[in-house]
């Protein structure tokens, strides 16, 4: 389960994930509104993976993001920035598409290997709340599936913009209101 604190964290992540839009050439321009997110659970309790469904414009926006307690060597190419939590200190923000324990979750998920995470939210040590799910997430097979069947070898295709179905033998959809689209698949 993903466990969320009640805690403020400085600058909001929406502050943050609008400032990081606006130099992605790919992300167009406009007012962000979020349109759901979900998590999954990173194995060795070590990262938190989230990710976002924006609107910005006319475009629809599919950003996974990875919160990590530490800078990630190699990778500061992808650090969307920094926030401060008050439950959990400093926390390092990446573009959870280039950030193998994202990848490996999706994987993971693609496979049917993984479910999204349940939330719970935790103040002072305890939990208070579980949270229902805004964006429900599930595994189906692609147009190109082939018999190939859970087999977690090929490329998990992640992309930004889901102005098109990615495709591939295996596919995550992602389901919100009266809405739904393909958000990754494994190739």
């Amino acid at each position: 389960m993903a466990i969320i604190h009640k805690a403020s964290v400085t600058p909001s992540k929406m502050t943050l994930i609008g400032a990081w839009l606006d130099g992605r050439p790919w992300a167009g321009r406009g007012r962000d509104q979020v349109l759901g997110k979900y998590r999954f659970d990173d194995p060795a309790g070590e990262v938190g993976v989230e990710a976002f469904l924006l609107r910005r414009g006319d475009r629809l926006i599919h950003l996974p993001l990875t919160y990590r307690g530490a800078p990630l060597y190699g990778h500061d190419d992808h650090l969307v920035g920094t926030m401060e939590h008050s439950t959990l200190g400093t926390r390092w923000v990446y573009d959870g598409t280039e950030d193998e324990v994202a990848v490996a979750c999706y994987r993971r998920a693609l496979t049917g290997e993984q479910e999204q995470a349940e939330m719970e939210v935790w103040e002072d040590g305890r939990m208070v709340e579980r949270r229902a799910q805004q964006v429900l997430v599930s595994t189906e097979s692609g147009a190109d599936a082939g018999g190939a069947g859970t087999d977690p070898g090929g490329q998990v295709l992640l992309p930004y913009v889901l102005d098109r179905e990615p495709e591939g033998r295996r596919r995550l959809r992602a389901r919100w209101g009266d809405e739904q689209v393909v958000l990754a698949a494994l190739t």
